[in-house]
């Protein structure tokens, strides 16, 4: 099968290679999917599970990639909840080969159904954007309606869906981002926008969930925003800063398959829009994984027609 592989972590994405590796056996309770679009997040090569096992021990060359959608084509032993032909959306694990080939092993538990009417270069999108949002505002930031919520990165891939789920669920919603990003950020749904670049953040007064994308001091600042009781949520590690009377959550996204029914269904429904900004083919993968000038939204790789 083609898939992209990477071997040297100093390289980065730039040492992405499209090479021919034999197709994944299905290990017990996993499943194999034919890959029809695959997505990838930039700071994959900066991962440690990208080089290396739970053992520590070195896995390269690897193959990046770790939300996909596409059709059963084989099942583990012991492997329940689907069956061969059904089409399919989700995230793979960290430490195994991923999705940016034509074919990939997966745990079964890990991958929802991908309802007929949503595309595959849809489904591939939303796995980790929806899932970051998703668990970041309920199960970590214990978001309420009433509730005032900062997002930061608002116009990016994450920060739109969360812009979007805070609203549907009555939150007031501030985004923030650089200047060109401020109109697909209002139309995404957020309220306000702070452009970081020019405008104060420090103006934008308490609120009560922080959802940072940016880390640094950015989110320093941000802590001091926070109101009694509130919550910094960031998905770039451990925090700097921590709210004077709050709580601060890093997290690692993880797959659910209840949570991508609720997301895809949103997205059916048109209660919740992707945000893809570029879509390319395996073949051209590299290239497009290594843009020279700065892209907007999310790049999914279309692995079959």
């Amino acid at each position: 099968m083609k898939a992209i592989v990477v071997t040297d972590q100093a390289a980065g994405t730039a040492g992405m290679t499209l090479v021919e590796r034999p197709e994944p056996p299905a290990a017990i309770n996993d499943v194999i999917v034919e890959v029809h679009a695959s997505g990838f997040v930039p700071t994959e090569t900066e991962w440690p599970s990208t080089w290396t096992d739970r053992r520590d021990r070195d896995r390269t060359p690897s193959i990046p990639g770790h939300e996909m959608a596409g059709v059963v084509t084989a099942l583990g032993y012991g492997t329940t909840g689907l069956s061969v032909g059904q089409r399919v959306f989700g995230l793979t694990d960290w430490h195994r080969d991923g999705t940016l080939a034509e074919y990939v092993a997966v745990e079964a538990r890990n991958l929802a159904p991908l309802p007929g009417d949503v595309d595959f270069t849809v489904g591939a999108s939303l796995p980790i954007s929806g899932l970051t949002a998703w668990q970041g505002l309920f199960d970590h930031g214990r978001l309420r309606a009433g509730q005032s919520v900062l997002v930061h990165g608002a116009a990016g891939a994450v920060g739109s869906m969360v812009t979007q789920l805070a609203r549907e669920f009555g939150a007031y919603v501030i985004g923030t981002g650089r200047a060109g990003d401020r109109q697909k950020a209002l139309d995404f749904g957020a309220q306000e926008f702070v452009d970081l670049g020019n405008d104060a953040l420090e103006d934008v007064g308490g609120v009560d969930l922080v959802f940072d994308v940016i880390g640094g001091d950015i989110q320093r600042r941000s802590a001091g925003l926070i109101r009694p009781g509130g919550t910094l949520v960031t998905v770039v590690g451990p925090p700097e800063a921590r709210p004077a009377d709050g709580l601060a959550v890093d997290f690692v996204v993880e797959a659910d398959r209840a949570q991508l029914g609720e997301v895809v269904q949103r997205v059916r429904d048109g209660r919740l829009r992707t945000n893809i900004g570029y879509i390319a083919t395996l073949d051209d993968a590299v290239a497009a994984l290594n843009p020279t000038e700065r892209r907007k939204g999310k790049t999914i790789i279309r692995v079959r027609p």
